[in-house]
């Protein structure tokens, strides 16, 4: 018998836009939203591939303001917790 035992990674959880910090910034990867709010936030230049940035949050903590394109625009946590992101560490400033 050969038993070829390999270590591997654990892979990490997928991260959503609503999990960075301001400051941080990740590339968008994909959303999962329905086509009228897609639509949207594709027209303000949120689609797959885009660099984001988290700015600031709004006084309350919610909404928060993101730069896209040049761009801010404030989106709710209920929105943001549906738009996968790649990891932060891998977008150059």
């Amino acid at each position: 018998m050969i038993f070829n035992f390999t270590r591997t990674r654990p892979l990490a959880p997928p991260r959503s836009l609503a999990d960075l910090s301001p400051g941080e910034a990740a590339l968008v990867e994909s959303l999962a939203l329905p086509p009228a709010v897609a639509d949207a936030l594709m027209d303000l230049g949120l689609v797959a591939g885009s660099r984001v940035q988290a700015v600031r949050y709004a006084p309350g903590g919610d909404p928060v303001i993101y730069r896209v394109d040049g761009a801010e625009i404030a989106l709710r946590r209920e929105t943001t917790r549906h738009i996968a992101i790649l990891s932060p560490e891998v977008v150059a400033p």
